[in-house]
């Protein structure tokens, strides 16, 4: 037997040990996508009073998903991860669950312990989910219209610290679009008759409107496009990949003016409004839009992330049912983004699906989906909270696909969810051996700032593939909102859980509803899935802790709320018993009914007008800064008046869908509509004669479109102190309350 040749042998060693470590670190540098700057920084916004107790690491992601990892050494906390989303989901797993705090949309306790508290033990987090998305296109006028940096700043904070990585971009790109039409020999004229004001951009961008509430000013677009460019770099050096726009078809309305030739289909939104127009994907002029668009999009905000959305037919039927034109349509879009990013991605919202489901049969959505290959495309399940189409179509077919929660219309603000299905469904599906390629979660709401514990028990599925015990959940949720432990929030929660946090669905007040005697008005339904009585308890358990939390922001806004929703359900207790005083001709219970009701909406807008979260004015007051004119100022003024109240015109059909329960609006809107209804049917019912609910509707429209038109101040700075006035209300109501639901218990729901 031959002896080995030792140097040799170590000789070779030497040389797979270095090429091993060359290899490795290549490797390294090539996957860390880790920006400690960019996570530094973030530190310093959150804590800055304790930044310099916290030392960030890369580390390599877990077979191809997200990681991080958080230890103590000395007196410093470690976070360790791959992105900057990962170490920023560590900083928010060490708040949570040692420091007991909680940053939300509805108040934020940073109010870290003495002494700084510390992590026993190494925590270790990989994510199940590839995708985790951000945003509904709607959550962008009923909720960001009039967000500037400072406030988009946070939010893309927010996102990182809760481990989302697809957010949707849509800020800024009208400017994109007006310089490929002017490009094209488009005119003022033609833009103005396009674009509409920016509080309805959704619906423009997804080709319902033309036109409604512009024009839109060229500073506006100057503004956004500077803003979307801040937004990008931001979400990007924290490692997010944000979806921009592509071409979906729509097109100027007098597009066959300046191309006779074109082909060009009409659309129409439910006769809602005027007609848009869809260019035909057969037209050639469709591919050339989207090479256009494209290249003006890659130069203004580059294209690195390969992800792109376009909705077509947005709660609208296609202009051809056959076959041939549902496929190409989807082919034409998918063609648009991926001639210019051959690497492109369509983010498409299986909303349509839902909505037009008696023309989107499993079969038809199959063929429309069938011109993209299937690692182009993501299918956003948007409404699987609710109407999953997953289920239906063999999930999607091999598409990759994510599970979202829509949850919210319209940016309204009750108090709703079903936290049980919640903690359960996310976890279930990851787990599910008919998921197909289930790639990651979603949360699309319409409108955020509203039901925070909804959202944050969702977020938990970001780190997580075990379903949640809400329970349980619910005693930490609490702590970490007020710092504390407490038996008497832990019973307000109890109670919560178990009555508006018990079934998903938004339940309207009456009081925003155009008034009427009637039980429900439109886009309001006023019928609870709960006992109204039982959720009275909660304020009262709430309230009992006051002395403990009163400085608290969670706890004043969670104080508020709470509230606000049992007074919001006496407000339709209150209208019904006087409906029945009116048939009954009972002119003396009317009266007294009445008058209640109308001290009662008084009183709910002075408890809103306590919390900055509940403020008309600021509503008003943020669209107006964006103006460089008076001008400007009130056209965005009557956009933001337009959008929560009539939504469009005088006569819209959507009137109330985006109703808001803010100060303000209970004063100046809501209640000033009920004193006019309800002196006039008090004349009616004294003078013996019928009340003409339709001709009031008629007069109620005008004195409303004059409200949208209107300028009167509303402040934008709370008044008084949420927790003294709460109290005052609780003393003053509780017992009235208590009082109607025991002699009315047919009125409870």
């Amino acid at each position: 037997m031959k002896r080995p040749n030792f140097k040799q042998l170590i000789l070779s060693i030497f040389i797979l040990l270095s090429l091993t470590f060359t290899h490795t670190l290549a490797h390294a540098s090539t996957d860390n996508k880790l920006n400690e700057k960019a996570s530094y920084d973030l530190i310093k916004r959150i804590l800055p009073n304790h930044a310099d107790r916290f030392v960030i690491e890369y580390l390599p992601a877990a077979n191809g998903k997200d990681i991080f990892e958080l230890e103590s050494r000395g007196n410093q906390i470690v976070l360790r991860g791959n992105t900057g989303i990962s170490v920023a989901s560590a900083l928010n797993y060490w708040l949570k669950n040692y420091a007991h705090c909680d940053i939300s949309w509805n108040g934020t306790n940073l109010n870290i312990p003495k002494p700084f508290p510390m992590v026993p033990g190494k925590v270790r987090k990989v994510t199940p989910h590839e995708y985790r998305h951000y945003f509904n296109y709607c959550t962008f006028n009923y909720t960001s219209s009039w967000w500037d940096w400072q406030r988009w700043e946070w939010e893309i904070d927010f996102m990182a610290l809760n481990g989302v990585n697809m957010p949707l971009a849509m800020t800024g790109q009208n400017a994109l679009w007006d310089r490929v039409y002017r490009g094209m020999g488009f005119g003022d004229r033609d833009m103005d008759a396009f674009f509409t004001g920016p509080a309805y951009f959704m619906w423009f961008w997804a080709g319902n409107i033309d036109g409604l509430n512009g024009p839109l000013p060229k500073s506006w677009m100057e503004s956004h496009e500077q803003l979307q460019k801040k937004i990008l770099a931001r979400e990007r050096e924290l490692g997010m990949k944000p979806i921009l726009p592509a071409f979906s078809g729509h097109v100027p309305p007098t597009f066959k003016a300046r191309f006779p030739n074109a082909r060009v289909d009409r659309l129409n939104w439910e006769g809602r409004f005027a007609d848009t127009y869809v260019l035909h994907p057969d037209d050639p002029l469709f591919q050339q839009i989207a090479d256009k668009f494209m290249a003006e999009q890659d130069k203004a905000f580059g294209n690195t992330d390969h992800l792109y959305g376009a909705d077509t037919f947005n709660e609208m039927y296609l202009p051809y049912t056959d076959t041939a034109y549902v496929r190409k349509i989807g082919t034409a879009v998918y063609k648009g983004m991926a001639k210019a990013d051959p690497e492109a991605i369509w983010v498409m919202q299986g909303w349509m699906f839902w909505d037009k489901r008696d023309f989107w049969k499993p079969e038809v959505v199959k063929n429309y989906l069938s011109g993209v290959p299937d690692d182009n495309l993501i299918m956003l399940d948007l409404f699987a909270d609710e109407q999953p189409i997953w289920t239906k179509t063999e999930a999607f077919w091999g598409k990759k696909w994510i599970w979202c929660m829509l949850h919210n219309f319209g940016g309204r603000n009750p108090l709703y969810g079903d936290l049980n299905y919640i903690g359960r469904e996310p976890a279930e599906m990851v787990h599910d051996p008919n998921r197909g390629r289930l790639s990651g979660i979603g949360l699309v709401p319409e409108g955020i700032e509203q039901n925070p514990v909804v959202y944050s028990l969702m977020l938990e599925h970001v780190w997580n593939d075990q379903v949640i015990d809400v329970k349980s959940w619910l005693v930490n949720y609490a702590q970490r909102r007020y710092g504390q432990r407490d038996p008497q929030t832990e019973k307000a929660w109890q109670i919560l859980h178990q009555t508006v946090y018990a079934k998903e669905g938004s339940y309207e007040t009456i009081i925003s509803a155009r008034p009427t005697h009637e039980k429900h008005a439109d886009w309001t339904g006023t019928d609870l899935p709960y006992d109204g009585d039982k959720l009275v308890p909660a304020w009262t358990h709430l309230l009992n802790a006051s002395s403990r939390f009163k400085n608290n922001d969670c706890y004043q806004f969670d104080l508020v709320t709470v509230g606000r929703q049992v007074l919001a359900n006496y407000a339709t207790v209150l209208q019904r018993l006087f409906a029945r005083d009116f048939r009954n001709k009972n002119l003396t219970a009317y009266r007294a009914h009445t008058a209640e009701f109308l001290t009662l909406i008084a009183d709910m807008d002075k408890l809103m007008g306590t919390r900055k979260d509940f403020l008309l004015g600021k509503w008003l007051n943020d669209a107006k800064k964006w103006a460089t004119n008076e001008s400007e100022s009130r056209l965005y003024e009557k956009n933001a008046r337009d959008l929560i109240t009539l939504w469009g015109g005088k006569d819209a059909s959507l009137h109330e869908y985006a109703n808001k329960q803010w100060a303000g609006l209970f004063n100046g809107f809501y209640g000033k509509r009920w004193q006019t209804f309800i002196a006039e049917t008090s004349t009616a019912l004294e003078q013996g004669k019928p009340f003409d609910q339709e001709a009031f509707e008629t007069r109620m429209k005008d004195w409303e479109w004059n409200w949208v038109n209107g300028r009167e101040q509303y402040t934008d700075k709370p008044q008084g102190n949420p927790v003294t006035v709460s109290m005052q209300l609780h003393k003053k109501y509780i017992d009235k309350i208590k009082n109607a639901y025991t002699a009315n218990p047919d009125l409870k729901k």
